[in-house]
């Protein structure tokens, strides 16, 4: 598989030359290990899913560590997460040599223990989310950005398959005990069918069979693997009662239209599911912008009991908010901009800058002063 260059390498670079350690964290198959093995070709690489290496490591745990030729990249930690403490000591005898461990994990929360308590001012962490379109134009809605399906799209539906497969069998069972883990294959599904929704835990608990706090606990396990993406709602003192819950989204567009049974575009055009897929498709690419560029994951939505929404709240800065609304369609009206412009003046003192998201081609038409209806290749947050 070629080489995609990705929008974070620049801050991987610099972690590299501040800090002994870096870990970068993501969900699995984000290209997390094959951008790190083609940015630092020097290091050596060992595998902690490798049994024969995992039994060296256990049997010897310092000398195996004391013998790794550094630069060295340990992939997949979250299987011995106790070779933190390890190699923090090789860290202190020489805490002024920088970028001499490249550590990652499919996991964030379990590994971030870890992290927290062995490697606290020793390592950068850095997350790494699938492709986006700033990457590579090949991402689609319809594929999503998982790398190995951006380059390989003919067998996106075997990928996906055994995607979910391998992500069921080990991560899941890693997080949590699940005893039926089709039960789980069906929350998955069903999650899918919830896409742009605001989340209601007992809509989705009622046709599994299950408790609202299994449920919860679920979802938090699909968060954590990056797997779903949950928008919180905006808060501010606008006079009005506000929706607060959150709306749920698929992580990648191309594994929610797999969940959905959606192999085709056309049968994607037809679904009633294109306007939140589509949506979500917006919200995914909004975060890997923040997150690959160095800021903080800062994505909301709003809606009020009377009705007024706007898809996305993006807090700029503490004067200036963007306010996004994703459109499915090819031929964006003015009319797609009115959510934008009443929330614009119910913000009062705060700067707006509006945009439309939509599918179309690289016509910009003016929608009103500071909103315009931009396709997603044109879509930047600075």
């Amino acid at each position: 598989m070629a080489f995609i260059s990705r929008a974070l390498g620049p801050r991987l670079h610099g972690a590299s030359r501040a800090f002994p350690a870096l870990v970068l964290t993501g969900p699995r198959r984000s290209g997390k290990t094959t951008l790190l093995r083609a940015m630092f070709p020097q290091a050596d690489y060992h595998l902690l899913e490798d049994p024969d290496l995992v039994s060296r490591f256990r049997a010897d745990p310092r000398t195996f560590v004391d013998g790794l030729r550094l630069p060295a990249i340990l992939d997949e930690i979250q299987h011995v997460p106790e070779i933190l403490a390890y190699v923090r000591t090789v860290i202190d005898r020489h805490p002024r040599r920088m970028g001499r461990f490249f550590l990652t994990a499919s996991q964030e929360a379990p590994l971030m223990r870890g992290v927290t308590e062995s490697m606290a001012g020793r390592a950068a962490v850095l997350q790494l989310l699938p492709l986006s379109l700033l990457e590579s134009p090949k991402v689609s809605l319809l594929r999503g950005g998982f790398p190995e399906v951006v380059t390989r799209p003919r067998t996106a539906q075997l990928w996906f398959a055994s995607y979910l497969q391998t992500y069921l069998e080990r991560d899941v069972r890693a997080i949590v005990q699940v005893r039926h883990l089709a039960t789980f294959r069906r929350f998955l599904g069903l999650v899918a069918s919830r896409v742009g929704q605001v989340l209601n835990r007992v809509d989705l608990a009622a046709p599994l069979g299950v408790s609202v706090p299994t449920i919860s606990h679920w979802l938090s396990v699909l968060e954590t693997t990056s797997v779903i993406l949950l928008v919180p709602p905006f808060y501010e003192n606008f006079g009005k009662r506000l929706v607060k819950s959150p709306k749920i989204y698929l992580g990648d567009s191309g594994l929610a239209c797999h969940l959905l049974g959606l192999e085709t575009l056309a049968a994607l055009e037809r679904s009633p599911f294109l306007g939140p897929v589509w949506e979500g498709f917006v919200a995914s690419e909004i975060v890997k912008q923040q997150v690959h560029g160095g800021r903080r994951r800062e994505l909301y939505w709003f809606r009020d009991r009377k009705g007024l929404e706007v898809d996305f709240v993006v807090p700029e800065t503490a004067a200036r908010l963007t306010l996004i609304e994703a459109k499915a369609t090819r031929t964006p009206r003015p009319s797609d901009a009115e959510p934008i412009r009443r929330l614009g003046r119910a913000v009062g003192s705060r700067s707006v800058r509006g945009i439309v998201v939509h599918r179309g081609t690289d016509e910009q038409p003016a929608l009103l002063p500071g909103t315009t209806a931009v396709p997603i290749t044109k879509l930047r947050l600075s």
